[in-house]
C-alpha cells in the first residue's frame, strides 16, 4: 500500500489468485499476481523493495549455483540436491519471519486457496509445484496483513540481496537459499515466465502483495517477489 490507511476502515477479504496453465514443452507455470486485499490496522505501511535489491539490466532470474556460503564447519553442507519432501517451516532472520508452511492446493476457479487468516503467521506452499531444495521453481506465499494487523510476508519488501532464507523440511534436511533480487510488479504487468519459470537448480519464490495500494478500490495493486536459489543444507 502507499499510504496508511484509517485503523477502523474494513476491506474486501483476501484471495491468493492463479491460474494453471500449460507451457509448448508441458510444463505447468502459474500465471496471474497475488493480489491480496486486506484491513491494515498500523499506521506504517509495508516495506517495498528498492531499485538497488532488483535485478540489474541484463540480469537472468535464473543465475549459475554459486558456492554455499556456509562451510561445513559452521552447519549446512555443500549444496546437493534434496529428493522432495513436504517443507514445514520457513525462517527469515533478516526480519523476523519463524512460521510454519501449510499446504495450498488451486481451487477449482483455477485460484490458489489462501492460507487462514486467523494465524497472523502462517504461509503456505503450493504443494501440486516443486518441493523447495527439489530441481525447480519452489513458491510460498503468505499475507503481507490481515483485518487484524501486519502479518507473516508483512516485512518481504525490506529484504536486501545476500540475505537468507531457511525452509525446514519434513525429512528432517534445512534447505538454505540466498537471495537474488527482490522485485515488485504491477498486477497488470506481472511477469509469470519470470517468476514461476522451470528453473534447471532449486529456486524459491516468496510472495505477498504491495507495489502500491488503492484506497478506493481497498487493494494492493500488484505484488513483491523475492527470487532466491539454494546455497546449502543440512540435516535438521
Amino acid at each position: 500500500m502507499t499510504s496508511a490507511a484509517p485503523a477502523t476502515r474494513s476491506r474486501t477479504s483476501p484471495r491468493l489468485r492463479r491460474i494453471l496453465t500449460g507451457t509448448p514443452a508441458s510444463l505447468a507455470l502459474l500465471a496471474g499476481a497475488l493480489l491480496i486485499a486486506h484491513g491494515l490496522r498500523t499506521p506504517t505501511p509495508p516495506p517495498q523493495p528498492t531499485a538497488a535489491q532488483g535485478f540489474a539490466a541484463g540480469d537472468q532470474a535464473t543465475a549459475a549455483p554459486s558456492a554455499s556460503p556456509h562451510p561445513a564447519s559452521a552447519g549446512p553442507q555443500p549444496l546437493a540436491v534434496l529428493a522432495p519432501a513436504v517443507p514445514t517451516r520457513v525462517r527469515i532472520p533478516a526480519i523476523g519471519v519463524d512460521a510454519p508452511l501449510t499446504a495450498l492446493s488451486l481451487e477449482p476457479d483455477g485460484q490458489l486457496a489462501a492460507p487462514s487468516e486467523t494465524d497472523r503467521n502462517l504461509a503456505g506452499w503450493y504443494r501440486a509445484g516443486t518441493s523447495p531444495g527439489s530441481i525447480g521453481t519452489a513458491i510460498i506465499a503468505g499475507h503481507v496483513d490481515t483485518h487484524q494487523g501486519p502479518a507473516v510476508f508483512y516485512g518481504l519488501g525490506a529484504l536486501k540481496k545476500g540475505n537468507t532464507i531457511e525452509v525446514d523440511r519434513a525429512d528432517h534436511v534445512d534447505a538454505f537459499f540466498t537471495v537474488d533480487a527482490v522485485e515488485a510488479y504491477a498486477a497488470t504487468g506481472f511477469p509469470d515466465r519470470k517468476v514461476y519459470a522451470p528453473a534447471a537448480r532449486p529456486e524459491l519464490r516468496l510472495i505477498t502483495c504491495g507495489a502500491g495500494f488503492d484506497k478506493k478500490r481497498q487493494q494492493y495493486l500488484g505484488n513483491v517477489v523475492v527470487f532466491a536459489h539454494m546455497t546449502g543444507n543440512r540435516p535438521g
